[in-house]
């Protein structure tokens, strides 16, 4: 499947800025043939089971600050940014990823998240997979039934009946489609450097809101060839791994900060870039489901107690990234991720690498104050 009004488009960085919102476009076209839509919140929620139903999966974390006085109306002001700013458009119909979903999926990362979804299901059909917080056999055995939940509800709803061989389809799709965006991401590992740090994201975010996920392969090695082609050949910068919670519009001025003079953004190890992109479910398996729990409830998320798959995988992206310093970047009262400050910036001093938290949030009254100290970091590696 190809999107008509867009199968020319991301030819280029610049053109990636603009996949969120020339897709929406597409979503009309969507709806007018009934095609199912199904709206995410979470990286944990396994994008094969609406694939393997013929139905397009869409993220609805909405990162902009327009809407928040909106959802402050009904939810605490003291409450994660991206909580309130995902309520808020939604609500208020400014979404349209949200207005189109035929299903909304819910995960329990968070309590506010929870308390949302509680909200959301007045406006639309709100399916809530229940997280496991720590890994374990059990914690296994759970989330592989909400897989299996979560497959019936999608089966129940669109009337379409998803066989092992659709489940295989869709594992196919999508690791072709991780792994096509982790080689991109993978040119930040050299030495000359062809893009910046905001120049990666706009990439990384950009290829998320494609609609059909089997096209992105084909679009991520055009552009890899496009950007080495055309390389800036940048270096003598310190080179920074940013990670901790979700990026987006409200907060690139994080990367900005950090590249504003001295150093450049090699890697992201946060939601949207290495964290979700990392592992692929194995294909070489009797049982699917099963490796699908595997790949997804391994994911590296502050919601997991204890969290040694983000360590580990910091430590490998610190050193194939040749890492100067890694910024953790929070969103106000985001507890998860603000409790686990301590243990990662102990893990990552203990590799010899200089480390920094910075809390922030949709708004830009705080960019001064970043730009302060984030360029002092810089200075001091």
């Amino acid at each position: 499947m190809v999107m008509e009004n867009l199968e020319n488009l991301p030819k280029t960085l610049e053109d990636f800025q603009y996949i969120k919102g020339a897709a929406q476009g597409e979503l009309v076209r969507l709806k007018e043939e009934k095609v199912p839509i199904v709206g995410a919140y979470c990286t944990f929620f396994p994008q094969e089971l609406p694939i393997a139903a013929g139905a397009v999966s869409v993220s609805l974390c909405s990162t902009s600050g327009e809407t928040i006085g909106e959802a402050e109306k009904i939810l605490p002001t003291n409450l994660c940014p991206l909580i309130k700013s995902s309520f808020g458009f939604a609500i208020t119909n400014k979404c349209p990823y949200f207005f189109y979903s035929d299903l909304v999926v819910g995960e329990t990362t968070c309590d506010g998240k929870k308390k949302m979804f509680e909200y959301l299901k007045e406006y639309k059909d709100v399916h809530v997979m229940q997280l496991p917080n720590m890994i374990s056999k059990e914690a296994m055995a759970l989330w592989k039934a909400e897989i299996i939940k979560m497959k019936e509800k999608i089966e129940d709803k669109f009337g379409r009946k998803i066989s092992d061989e659709d489940l295989r389809r869709a594992v196919k799709i999508m690791n072709e489609y991780r792994s096509s965006i982790k080689d991109f991401y993978e040119i930040m590992k050299t030495d000359e450097l062809p893009i910046t740090g905001l120049e990666l994201w706009h990439a990384l975010n950009g290829a998320n809101y494609y609609l059909y996920k089997e096209d992105v392969p084909t679009i991520m090695k055009n552009l890899k060839q496009e950007v080495l082609k055309n390389s800036k050949k940048i270096t003598g910068k310190k080179r920074i791994l940013i990670t901790g919670c979700p990026i987006g519009a409200a907060t690139e001025k994080i990367i900005e900060a950090v590249e504003q003079k001295d150093a450049i953004v090699v890697c992201y190890e946060n939601c949207g870039g290495a964290k979700a992109l990392d592992r692929n479910v194995d294909e070489d398996t009797d049982d699917i489901i099963q490796a699908m729990a595997e790949k997804y409830l391994n994911i590296g998320c502050a919601c997991i107690s204890p969290n040694d798959n983000r360590k580990e995988l910091l430590g490998r992206l610190i050193k194939e990234y040749k890492v100067d310093g890694v910024v953790d970047m929070h969103l106000q009262t985001c507890t998860p991720f603000q409790s686990e400050s301590h243990g990662i910036k102990t893990f990552v001093n203990s590799l010899g690498v200089p480390y920094v938290a910075v809390e922030t949030d949709y708004s830009n009254n705080d960019v001064g104050q970043l730009n302060t100290r984030l360029e002092a970091f810089v200075e001091m590696l």
